[in-house]
C-alpha cells in the first residue's frame, strides 16, 4: 500500500471541515464548490483533484466515519454491551460536530442515517440472543429494526441535545437496553 502525501491528506481535512462548517450555516444545496474552496482556503482546481463534486466530497467524508464505526464493530463483538458501547459514544463525542451536522442539517442527503442505521443492524446481527429462548419467536428482521431505530435514535437526542449525559453513562444505559432487546 502506498502511503498518501501529508499535504494531500491535509488538504483533504481541509475540504471536509470546511464543508462541515459550512453545512453549520446553511443547507448543503445552497453551498457551492466554490464556498467550499474559499472556506477551506484552496483554488477552485484543488477541489476537483481529490472530488468529483461537493456529493462525492460529502460522500467521502460520510464514508470515512462510517468505515471508522465499522471498524469497532470487528472487536466490539468480543465485548459485554456497556463496555463495547464506551468507544462508540466517546467517537460521537469526539466528533460532535459532524454528527450533529449531519443528524441536524436541513437540505443533508438523507442517505446518512440510513448508512448509520445499515451499519449498526450490520453489527447487531450476531448478537441476537438464541440460546436462551426469550427471542424465539421473534423475527431477525423486526429485532434488527427495532435495535437499530432505537439506537440510532438515541444517537440523535444526545447529539441534538448536546449531549447531557457523558459518553461511559450513554454507553451503559444504551448497553443495558440493548443487552434486553437483543
Amino acid at each position: 500500500m502506498t502511503k498518501v502525501d501529508r499535504r494531500i491528506l491535509k488538504t483533504q481535512e481541509s475540504l471536509k471541515k470546511a464543508v462541515i462548517e459550512l453545512m453549520t450555516e446553511k443547507n448543503f444545496d445552497e453551498i457551492t464548490i466554490q464556498d467550499i474552496a474559499d472556506r477551506a482556503n484552496v483554488n477552485r482546481g484543488t477541489i476537483y483533484l481529490h472530488y468529483q463534486d461537493k456529493y462525492d466530497l460529502l460522500d467521502k467524508l460520510i464514508e470515512a466515519h462510517i468505515d471508522e464505526i465499522g471498524a469497532m464493530d470487528k472487536w466490539a463483538c468480543e465485548m459485554d454491551w456497556v463496555d463495547a458501547l464506551v468507544p462508540y459514544f466517546e467517537y460521537f463525542a469526539d466528533n460532535h460536530l459532524f454528527f450533529s451536522t449531519m443528524l441536524a442539517s436541513k437540505g443533508t442527503p438523507s442517505s446518512f442515517r440510513s448508512r448509520l442505521f445499515a451499519s449498526f443492524t450490520e453489527g447487531f446481527k450476531n448478537e441476537i440472543d438464541r440460546e436462551s429462548g426469550r427471542n424465539a419467536e421473534l423475527s431477525d428482521d423486526v429485532m434488527l429494526q427495532y435495535a437499530g431505530n432505537a439506537y440510532v435514535g438515541v444517537i440523535e437526542w444526545w447529539i441534538r441535545n448536546g449531549m447531557p449525559l457523558p459518553p461511559q453513562v450513554m454507553a451503559k444505559q444504551v448497553g443495558v437496553l440493548l443487552g434486553r432487546s437483543l
